[in-house]
Parts: C-alpha cells; structure tokens; sequence
C-alpha cells in the first residue's frame, strides 16, 4: 500500500518538478525584488526639512538664554522692572509711595524695609543695586536732611505746547519711552497736528496714568493751522484718506449725503452707520461742515 502511495506516473513526476520550478523562481523573485515605494517629496517640503537643524538649534539657545540684568539704582526702578525682577505690585507701590515723600533708599537694607520683601528676593536682586558715589562716602561726611526744607518744593511744571514737542520732551514724561515717544510723533504726522487732548486716549499703547501726566505738561496752546476735509463735498477716495475713515466708512458717508443731504453737525455723523461715535468729538475737528 505504502509503495503505491509513492509510485507515480511520468506526468505525475513532471508536474511535482514544474511546481518545485515555479516556487524556486517565485522566491528568486521576492529575494532579488525591491518593493519598496518611492515617496515623491515637495521641494518646498524638503527646502524645510533641511532647515530644521537649524530651526531645533534655535530653540535650545532660546530655552538656555538667560537675560542680562545691568546694575540699576533701585530708587528709580520702573514698574515693568520690578515685575521682572520678581517684585508684587504691592511692593512696588510701596517704593513710589516712599518716592513721592520726596526720600531715597541708601542701602538693600533701607530697600526692603521699604518695600517689605523677602530676603530670598533681596538676596537675588540686592548685587545689582548701584547707589551713588557720595551714599557709599556719607560715612565720613557730614549728612544734612533736607527732606522737610524748602528744597522739598517740586520744580514748577512748565506746559508746553503738544504740536512743538519733540521726541527728548515726551521723553521725560514718566512711563513714556523711545517707542511711546516716536508713535505720539507719528500719529501727530498722520492728522498734521494735535486738535485736542483727547486724542492721547486714541493711541495704543498709552495707559491712564501716563495720559494723566501728559495732560500735566502738554496742552493745545494754539489751534493748528492744517487743511480740513470738507465732510459734504469731498469723494469717497479724499475721505478715505482721513487717518479716522476707512473705505467702507466714506462709501457711507458719500451715500448717507446721497439720502438726506448736506451734513450740518456732530449729530448727523452719529447717524451714519459704522461712525466711531466715541471719537465723533475729536473727528468733527478736522472737518468742514
């Protein structure tokens, strides 16, 4: 029985060497083969995979940088300072509050008496303190408070005029940098002049208390001599020109004057639709009715 399992005929045997052929060659096939798929890259893609290296460097100089701190008078540290430094508005207010007596800090430690700080802080913030020559040779010198004497009278305020103010006279008014400075110029430059003091309240950037203390040393001493746009006859593109009116805004105007006519007072720009109103009283000065 067994050998007639294994007793086969001659095609029997040709077919068992065709199919021993056909898996040989199946296999050579798979082995020789690649069947990998070529993925077709963007070159805008590939332009940023090469500047990652780049990019992963900049980010580790980024987490490892650390700002310089430059020695500083404590007595005249500005609250953006302080916050960075790691003081509260608390303490902070409580220096300026010590300032406007008119009295300084001579030491780290009359510092944090002041403003109440930890020591933990006073210890980090304390080697960047730089007191005055004579604070460090008051010892051999005689010291004379002059705190309650008549030098305790604050300088006169002299008010200027805002259209002639330059850059080093902006300057000088507390909260007020380089970049505050240069953009009052500029939106100065846009409407050819100040009309009011209002327009502070206009500007990005600018908080409460330092339009406060620009009213202090500016005012409008002369009304400005600039050409005004004539609300009821000038076209769409003039008035769009006006740094207060967009495009959107004129086409309203120019179609408000079409329906009702000429517009005569503050009250008929209120009417118009998408007219900033909250600045109705500062627009209407550069206008001609």
């Amino acid at each position: 029985m067994i050998k007639s399992f294994l007793k086969f005929s001659r095609m029997e045997r040709n077919g068992i060497l065709m199919l021993f052929c056909i898996i040989i060659i199946i296999q050579l096939f798979y082995f020789f083969s690649d069947f990998s798929i070529s993925e077709k890259i963007d070159p805008a893609k590939q332009k940023w995979i090469a500047l990652q290296t780049n990019v992963d460097s900049l980010k580790v100089e980024k987490q490892n940088y650390v700002p310089k701190i430059y020695p500083f008078n404590p007595n005249f540290i500005t609250d953006f300072k302080g916050y960075k430094l790691g003081m509260s508005v608390e303490e902070i207010d409580r220096l300026l509050a010590f300032r406007k007596t008119n009295r300084y800090v001579n030491s780290a430690e009359e510092f944090q008496q002041v403003t109440l700080i930890s020591d933990s802080l006073l210890k980090t913030m304390s080697p960047y303190f730089k007191f005055p020559d004579w604070v460090k040779n008051k010892k051999n010198k005689q010291f004379v408070d002059y705190s309650k004497s008549k030098f305790d009278k604050k300088p006169k305020i002299v008010v200027m005029d805002i259209n002639e103010a330059t850059q080093e006279d902006l300057i000088k008014v507390y909260g007020i940098g380089p970049a505050l400075s240069e953009r009052i110029l500029k939106e100065k430059e846009k409407f050819g002049a100040f009309m009011t003091m209002e327009q502070m309240e206009h500007i990005w950037g600018l908080s409460p208390e330092v339009i406060e203390n620009l009213n202090k040393r500016f005012e409008i001493k002369t009304v400005p001599n600039i050409k005004k746009v004539n609300i009821n006859s000038a076209s769409i593109k003039e008035l769009s020109l006006f740094p207060y009116f967009r495009y959107a805004l004129a086409k309203e105007i120019v179609i408000y004057r079409s329906m009702h006519g000429d517009i005569k007072s503050s009250e008929d720009l209120k009417k118009i639709k998408g007219f900033p109103i909250e600045k109705v009283n500062v627009i209407e000065k550069y206008l001609n009715y």
